[in-house]
């Protein structure tokens, strides 16, 4: 088992780069973030098309709960995709809900179906915007607040370059030499 040090310094267990939110809690593969939100925010429409023909407050929760713990549960190595993803989700999830939910109906023509598929996208612009903006802020307080603290500040020598210290140097570089060709002065 490796020193606290060596996985990434502060008081848990995992390397920095693999924690999630809690600091002594692995974070979740990428994948599998971007898929919990996806998971929800498909719900979240599913079941409000169904309970009232548009967009409501289960999508709004489901969404936002979805994209706010991915960011939260993902490794911080990998935050980037969930904080960007509440915009690229929506647009993929609620058209490709509305037209599994069976609307609009099959003899509909094209301007019918992109204001069936167009309009819970306007609607729900509001949703996303917020639900964005507290994604983008939970992913850069955890880049700010999760740096690693294993690495010491870089050390100043207050010694003159040109010291003896120069020699001992020489020596050290000429020792790490596995050549066998002569050296050169």
């Amino acid at each position: 088992m490796t020193s606290r040090v060596a996985n990434g310094g502060g008081s848990g267990r995992w390397p920095m780069a693999e924690r999630s939110i809690l600091s002594t809690v692995l974070g979740v593969p990428p994948l599998a973030a971007v898929g919990l939100a996806a998971v929800l925010t498909a719900l979240g429409v599913f079941v409000d098309l169904a309970r009232i023909g548009g967009l409501g407050l289960i999508f709004t929760l489901c969404y936002l709960v979805g994209c706010t713990l991915a960011v939260a549960w993902v490794r911080r190595r990998s935050l980037f995709g969930p904080m960007v993803q509440p915009p690229l989700l929506l647009v993929v999830a609620v058209p490709a809900v509305v037209l599994l939910a069976g609307t609009p109906k099959p003899g509909a023509g094209i301007a019918e179906r992109a204001i069936v598929i167009g309009a819970p996208l306007v609607n729900a612009f509001p949703t996303m915007a917020w639900t964005t903006a507290i994604a983008v802020a939970v992913g850069i307080a955890r880049i700010g607040l999760q740096r690693p603290l294993d690495e010491p500040p870089a050390k100043v020598s207050s010694r003159p370059r040109g010291s003896g210290s120069a020699s001992a140097a020489g020596a050290a570089r000429g020792a790490a030499r596995t050549s066998a060709s002569p050296r050169r002065s």
